[in-house]
């Protein structure tokens, strides 16, 4: 008789929270064929279904709302005690996953991730870089990474070091036949390209000098989301692009590209890890958030709400 395992309930878990198997695979580590076969076997083991599947979706069927009701408790207990356990090691290991955007995991890639792991060969990073901002407690990430604004009021943050600045660029070509613009509003007279953010609204680039700010709801011949096609674009001389300087600083010293309204960038605040104020973190985490403090801001920042 098959005897359903750990391992099975979080593949339960881990649909619900992410609405496919294709995506809870991912998250999993498996296939989705694999996925399919393990729910397959446990609800045959149930004796009923515990999803509604579709091509296009999935669903918990009665059965499975309350299985998952009385699981889902149980299993973060259980996740608990073992993480309880965990934080008793004495040398770090298992796996750590962090979620963060694109730039900021090239930021944080050399000097804090890849020396962590030089520090602790036990230990296996997970890092996921996607645009959207994610809960990263409903979505099994340890940690995130994000700009100080956007790190969400009940979780503890450490700065990661330096201030940002955002790059309005162009490319030399584009500016023979473009004169430059001088104040933000000189850009609705120039060709540019369009930022759609994960939430599908479009960006409006956003200024400040003198106490004074702009947002920009700037025109252009494309629209993209995401910052290395961007890049291309401007550099091929389609139109001005607005950017993290650290993707463009390259390409402004080497003269592929010119910055303009520099002064209208001022900096804002830097990147933090953050992570929630767990009871029984892992040595692997607490490893990983001690030598956060130590290449980066050497701060904790809770919030008001943070326990």
């Amino acid at each position: 008789m098959y005897r359903p395992n750990l391992n099975d309930l979080d593949a339960v878990i881990a649909i619900v929270r992410r609405g496919s198997f294709r995506a809870a695979a991912l998250d999993l580590g498996l296939s989705t064929t694999a996925l399919s076969n393990a729910i397959g076997k446990l609800e045959a083991s149930l004796g009923v279904r515990l999803f509604n599947r579709t091509t296009r979706s999935v669903s918990l069927t009665d059965a499975g709302r309350v299985f998952v009701e009385q699981v889902g408790p149980a299993l973060q207990d259980i996740h608990g005690a073992m993480e309880a356990v965990r934080s008793r090691q004495a040398t770090p290991s298992g796996t750590l996953s962090i979620n963060a955007f694109a730039t900021a995991a090239r930021e944080i890639l050399s000097p804090l991730v890849l020396e962590f792991l030089r520090r602790y060969p036990q230990v296996h990073i997970d890092l996921v870089t996607e645009g959207r901002l994610v809960d990263i407690v409903a979505e099994g990430f340890d940690l995130g990474v994000r700009v100080a604004d956007l790190v969400p009021s009940d979780m503890i943050a450490v700065s990661l070091g330096q201030p940002q600045r955002y790059a309005v660029v162009g490319s030399p070509a584009y500016f023979e036949k473009h004169r430059r613009p001088r104040v933000p509003p000189d850009l609705l007279n120039h060709q540019c390209i369009r930022v759609r953010l994960p939430n599908g609204a479009l960006y409006r680039w956003q200024f400040e000098k003198d106490g004074k700010s702009a947002q920009i709801d700037v025109t252009g011949p494309i629209t993209l989301d995401e910052a290395s096609l961007a890049r291309t674009a401007v550099i091929e001389g389609i139109g001005l692009g607005f950017f993290m300087e650290q993707n463009v600083l390259a390409d402004i010293k080497a003269g592929r590209l010119v910055r303009v309204l520099e002064d209208w960038t001022p900096p804002f605040a830097g990147l933090c890890l953050y992570y929630p104020g767990r009871r029984n973190p892992s040595a692997a985490l607490k490893a990983f958030i001690a030598l956060a403090r130590e290449l980066g801001g050497r701060r904790d920042s809770p919030s008001a709400n943070a326990n």
